[in-house]
């Protein structure tokens, strides 16, 4: 009676107790990855274009055939990053499903010392131990997850990944290059591509340590000084080999 009470209570308090964890790290990194990438490459070869004296919609037709193959290939990276990913876990959890089979005793072991290595004792991981070789399932979650650091991937992951970095490689791209559909002189498209790109990577610099964690303001400005130097380095080329 005292267990279904002890059961009771500890749910109404972990309903009460509701944790903030934000859980959309996977998401949030393709979206950095891919705008990223999408503001500084086009705004580079939009600068080298400009050095090189290329008109306006020379340069906004490149920029725009830029961005398309960029996105691609990003996504398509990103995709074959995800499947690999899952594939290795799949793989992984096949041999640890056949070594808690056939050696089950050494798999056991192996809990044990896991378990150990938080400071518990004999007496303290036997039970556990022993509850986990009665549920070979959750035994083998138990393996994937504390002994190779494996987490399950989401089936979908893969196909999302690609998506989300190819869109936001798109978004980020498109900033760059908004001055050259509007203003047919190239040196003034390119100064306003400057100024509308460095506020971009500034208000993406801000949002990407909002998400990870970083201080806010020195990200800014580091991914605005990147996209600067990139830009300038593709500049001076283009003038050099002009």
């Amino acid at each position: 009676m005292a267990d279904g009470k002890d059961a009771e209570s500890q749910t109404k308090l972990l309903n009460q107790h509701e944790e903030k964890h934000f859980l959309a790290g996977e998401i949030v990194r393709d979206i950095i990855m891919g705008v990223s990438d999408g503001l500084t490459v086009p705004f580079a070869l939009a600068a080298g274009l400009s050095g090189a004296n290329a008109s306006s919609s020379v340069i906004l037709t490149a920029g725009l055939a830029e961005i398309a193959a960029g996105a691609i290939s990003m996504g398509l990276g990103g995709y074959l990053a995800a499947k690999s990913e899952a594939d290795h876990y799949v793989r992984e959890q096949k041999r640890e499903q056949e070594e808690i089979i056939r050696v089950p005793d050494t798999e056991a072991a192996e809990v044990a010392e896991i378990l150990s290595q938080y400071g518990l004792e004999p007496h303290e991981y036997g039970p556990v131990v022993n509850a986990l070789r009665k549920k070979p399932q959750a035994w083998l979650e138990f393996m994937m997850k504390f002994e190779l650091g494996l987490e399950k991937p989401d089936p979908k992951r893969a196909l999302q990944s690609a998506v989300t970095i190819a869109i936001a490689y798109i978004v980020g791209g498109i900033a760059p290059l908004l001055p050259y559909m509007f203003i047919p002189i190239a040196k003034k498209a390119t100064l306003a591509s400057v100024g509308l790109t460095l506020v971009a990577l500034l208000i993406f610099g801000y949002a990407k340590a909002h998400f990870t964690g970083n201080k806010p303001f020195q990200s800014a400005i580091q991914t605005a000084l990147i996209g600067a130097i990139a830009s300038a380095a593709a500049f001076g080329m283009a003038k050099v080999v002009a």
